[in-house]
């Protein structure tokens, strides 16, 4: 008989097995880095549950509404309907904003988990990963106290992001529910002038240092002290603080991610006559949320690729030009995208009397006291620890893009996820939560094979002429259009396998069958030493009488095709779900 792909038919399920199960099989979620139970969400949208398919993604990701709007998704490069031959992977982002676009509960604030401990944590930064952190380590019984340097919480959802992609009434109402889960946030402290790390040492049980990414990379190149030369994360706070930013006559944009797209969008709403943008690697390379290239072509905003810059170019102390040298791709740099080399003799000058650096951030540790910073930070101003949540210091940890550098804010919710896992298992003791996989028996949800043909839905755009500074472009699903959207999901958590005591071998499921190997014909398994299915054996089409029948989850639809052609019953059905719950529980967290 072959071996069954998980240890238990039903209920908590942790073995090695299990975990690789859900890691395998449940593409999005797993590349999901704060593992948003993303099926169980679309699932809840599909029958109308809007409130439900919310509360989900607040128990995961802490701030939907936000992340509905400016999240990365990279659960839609890995989405199993955009594999090939099966289409457009699914709108999942645009699903979680319909979530909280639709819902009927305005503040949801959940249960605690555990009975209050008495155990203090200062947590310096109020960004995303801070504030993250801080509402988990609330619900586990503790008591986070936020220091925030800044007249208002929100980090770079605040500060970076502009209001026409991310309205601030979301992020209001979603740090608000962070307050009500128990955290208190004290903003216009600076850490280091108004009071110490030594300070908060003496009176907390824990400090998290998750205070981003403060520090800006400017380009040193010659001509660097010019006038008229801004980084662009300054510029962007200013821009939304204030409703205006220096723009000039001509503006270029230096840089190929999430800040050059801001700022020069920014630009063109504060009046910037002529705006470019100049990247030094290719468009596959660049860092940036799907449908920013598009929205930046909408706005008439030029990019020019493979172009790197050289030196500033002044007169009379101000900047009047950026003179660039065409590059061609090397090999893959320590970031994993291809080096930019130069060619030589292709220089050219571009004109600009405004340049943005849009070329990135790294922590600053300025703050932390003398005693402690040789045990905390290196000498190139980096933390020790870095990309860890854990510092050479016991009582001291690390979040967010302070700890990693500057990454994504669905990166950044993560890592203050886990840091609160750490700082908990520190103040108590022992591992309090852990990673399961939840398995239920049956299916919920008739998916029809007539859902893979619903096309993918585009998100409505506000016309050109309406688009200013607080104007949302993306104008979000309708309830229809999120429901139909949900509907493509194949619902990956759910698997099917056979009984082949019970097969008769008539053939029916591999005659319908849809792919090529979601049902195959195998005499044996290969195991790993912890029983993880790793790869089936394959005859090549020479069945043999011996052999049984697999159904391959990698190539598995889940289209239940096979399940209503078999005349014996013996294809079972079971919902696989990926969650953290109590060490001690047998229910996953309700929601």
């Amino acid at each position: 008989m072959l071996e069954r792909a998980l240890t238990q038919p039903e209920g908590i399920a942790s073995d090695p097995r299990d975990l690789d199960w859900v890691a395998k099989n449940i593409p999005c979620q797993e590349s999901c880095p704060a593992h948003t139970d993303i099926p169980g969400y679309l699932g809840a949208i599909y029958r109308g549950e809007f409130d439900e398919a919310y509360r989900i993604n607040l128990r995961d990701n802490v701030f939907p509404a936000v992340l509905g709007r400016v999240c990365s998704r990279p659960c839609e490069e890995t989405c199993r309907h955009g594999w090939d031959g099966l289409g457009d992977s699914l709108a999942i982002c645009f699903s979680k904003r319909a979530a909280s676009d639709l819902k009927s509960e305005d503040i949801v604030v959940f249960d605690r988990l555990y009975p209050e401990t008495g155990k203090k944590i200062a947590i310096i930064g109020a960004g995303p990963a801070g504030l993250a952190c801080a509402r988990n380590l609330s619900m586990m019984g503790h008591t986070p106290t936020v220091y925030e340097k800044h007249n208002k919480p929100g980090g770079m959802m605040n500060q970076g992001i502009p209001e026409f992609r991310l309205p601030r009434e979301h992020i209001d109402r979603e740090i608000d529910q962070v307050r009500r889960q128990g955290v208190e946030i004290i903003c216009n402290t600076s850490i280091g002038i108004d009071i110490t790390m030594r300070e908060l040492l003496d009176t907390q049980d824990a400090v998290v240092m998750a205070c981003g990414t403060l520090r800006e990379n400017y380009l040193r190149l010659p001509g660097a002290d010019l006038e008229g030369i801004y980084h662009g994360i300054p510029w962007l706070l200013e821009a939304n603080e204030n409703d205006k930013a220096p723009v000039g006559d001509n503006l270029l944009v230096i840089g190929g991610g999430f800040t050059a797209m801001d700022c020069s969008r920014t630009a063109y709403r504060l009046g910037a006559k002529q705006i470019r943008v100049c990247y030094r690697r290719s468009v596959n390379e660049m860092l940036i949320t799907p449908g920013e290239l598009e929205e930046l072509e909408v706005e008439g905003i030029p990019m020019d690729f493979m172009v790197s810059p050289k030196e500033y170019i002044g007169e009379n102390g101000h900047i009047k030009a950026m003179r660039f040298i065409k590059t061609e791709l090397g090999e893959p740099d320590e970031s994993g995208r291809r080096r930019p080399i130069e060619i030589e003799g292709s220089e050219f000058d571009v004109p600009a009397d405004i340049i943005l650096l849009a070329t990135g951030q790294f922590p600053k540790t300025d703050f932390i006291d003398k005693d402690l910073y040789r045990k905390l930070v290196g000498d190139d101003e980096w933390l020790l620890s870095s990309p860890g949540q854990k510092t050479a210091l016991e009582q001291i940890f690390a979040a967010g893009d302070f700890s990693t550098g500057a990454a994504t804010l669905i990166e950044a919710i993560a890592h203050g996820k886990q840091c609160a896992l750490d700082v908990d298992t520190y103040l108590m003791g022992n591992r309090r939560m852990q990673e399961v996989a939840y398995v239920e028996d049956g299916r919920e949800f008739p998916r029809t094979r007539e859902m893979d043909l619903v096309d993918l839905h585009d998100m409505p755009t506000l016309p050109l002429e309406a688009r200013d500074l607080t104007n949302e472009v993306e104008q979000g699903y309708e309830e229809s259009a999120a429901k139909e959207e949900s509907a493509r999901c194949y619902l990956c958590y759910y698997k099917y396998e056979i009984d082949n005591s019970r097969c008769i071998q008539c053939d029916q499921c591999i005659v319908v069958k849809p792919r090529p190997d979601c049902i195959v014909r195998t005499p044996s398994l290969e195991l790993d030493p912890d029983g993880r299915i790793v790869e089936f054996g394959n005859n090549k089409g020479t069945d043999s009488y011996n052999d049984e029948y697999f159904i391959n989850q990698n190539d598995c639809i889940r289209c239940n095709a096979c399940l209503e052609v078999c005349p014996t019953g013996c294809i079972s059905v079971q919902k696989v779900s990926r969650c953290v719950t109590k060490s001690d529980a047998t229910e996953p967290i309700p929601v």
